[in-house]
């Protein structure tokens, strides 16, 4: 092959180091761009160091394909943990090691006293944080997919002190509720294409006490709420263009008097929910039809350790605790529920003894068979399962630590592997695996 007119031979000093410069410039964005998802803007660096910029070819070729073995690499061992705060004002990050366990602390971030509740982006972009203290907002975190490390981008109001929010199938919409026994509120605030969460919401609907969660299901069409103090669910056509919920037809499930629905999971086929109720310690469970959104009730267990005594509990007032910490505890405080990824194990907290319930579930029949009740972190308000269904990772509101439980692949029996200091009143966890 002749080289005598190839391009680069053709070009004196200052052009052949500005092409070369534009090589790996481009490279480099590209390189950054598949570890993070977006552009970074490096034309300053371009202008400041173009022209004292010298390396030979072969050094360019050998160094941009590390750089990008190297990104893509970071980007594929990554599982991060995530932990509100509430007391500290911060959100401490963690490193869990995916094949032991192992949780290392990576920073803590500021974010605002009693922050709450978290939701992330489908993409794993993003991290949003209910900032439960006047002024009401949400702050919206980029999250660093090598190193798990949170950027705050933005912090919006948000139209109340927003117990729960939870983010659509698109990215597009954060939706919210108030748990409040007067007044509360169902609220949907768009989502901008740089991941920021804006201040103006689409659309605030008054709704009855205490509602407590908020999700939209796997297909993006329909969204439920359970209301913690007039025991129902509320369910809605969600539009998936606007944002815009309507009810659906009947408008409501019914649980039983004084049952409190709390917290509800989907199971990975979409075809079953799974219901916490605080207040008598039940797990309900309905069948999803994913033609009209409407559920079936199926099943009624209990989530309660065997041979306790506690009575039914009285809605919570405030920010949700049961002030389980003072004198002896009388009360049931059944609080988060989560299916496993692989849809073979449910777990439900419960505040009142420190447990967590194991349930196997039928994926064929959506029915639930009792396995144990687990010693864990003192008022285990929050638990999260990791994206392999190798653990269960749970907050203790009042010990300050989460504790990490292994999942036994055959029976879902639980195993303490380890605690770690969180941070004073820890009580949500988000668990994030780039791959």
């Amino acid at each position: 092959m002749r080289t005598d007119h190839h391009p680069l031979c053709e070009m004196n000093q200052s052009d052949f180091d500005t092409s070369i410069w534009k090589i790996f410039v481009g490279s480099l964005k590209k390189s950054i761009y598949a570890s993070h998802g977006y552009q970074y803007d490096l034309q300053l660096t371009e202008k400041k160091t173009r022209f004292a910029f010298r390396i030979p070819v072969f050094v360019a070729v050998l160094v941009i394909p590390i750089l990008s073995m190297v990104a893509s690499q970071s980007y594929a061992e990554g599982t991060f943990v995530y932990v509100s705060n509430g007391e500290d004002a911060n959100i401490a990050v963690m490193k869990l090691n995916p094949e032991t366990g192992d949780l290392k602390m990576v920073e803590k971030v500021p974010a605002g006293p009693n922050v709450k509740h978290m939701a992330l982006s489908q993409d794993n972009r993003f991290l949003y944080a209910s900032v439960r203290s006047e002024p009401f907002s949400v702050i919206t975190y980029l999250i660093d997919s090598e190193t798990g490390n949170l950027t705050q981008i933005s912090k919006e109001p948000l139209p109340d002190n927003m117990v729960y929010i939870s983010v659509d199938q698109t990215g597009r919409f954060l939706l919210s509720v108030s748990n409040k026994n007067n007044d509360a509120k169902i609220a949907v605030n768009p989502i901008g294409p740089e991941g920021f969460v804006q201040s103006k919401p689409v659309q605030v609907i008054s709704t009855g006490p205490n509602p407590h969660s908020i999700l939209v299901d796997p297909s993006n069409r329909y969204v439920y709420v359970p209301h913690l103090g007039n025991a129902q669910v509320k369910q809605f056509l969600f539009n998936q263009s606007t944002g815009v919920l309507t009810p659906n037809d009947p408008a409501a499930v019914y649980t039983k008097d004084g049952s409190g629905p709390r917290h509800f999971d989907f199971s990975p086929n979409s075809m079953f929910v799974y219901l916490s109720n605080e207040m008598d310690g039940m797990v309900y469970s309905y069948k999803m039809d994913n033609k009209t959104g409407v559920l079936t009730e199926i099943q009624r267990i209990s989530a309660m350790p065997p041979n306790t005594s506690l009575e039914p509990s009285t809605p919570a007032a405030g920010n949700g605790a049961l002030g389980m910490g003072f004198g002896k505890v009388t009360t049931a405080g059944v609080a988060d529920i989560h299916i496993t990824p692989d849809g073979k194990w449910l777990y439900v907290s419960e505040r009142a003894t420190s447990t967590i319930t194991t349930f196997a579930v039928d994926r064929h029949s959506g029915n639930l068979t009792y396995i144990e009740s687990y010693d864990t972190e003192k008022i285990p308000r929050g638990i999260n399962i990791d994206p392999r269904s190798n653990f269960v990772i749970a907050a203790g509101q009042e010990s300050g630590h989460v504790s990490v439980h292994s999942i036994n692949q055959k029976n879902g029996e639980l195993k303490l592997l380890n605690r770690h200091e969180s941070g004073k009143d820890p009580n949500w966890i988000e668990i994030v695996e780039f791959k």
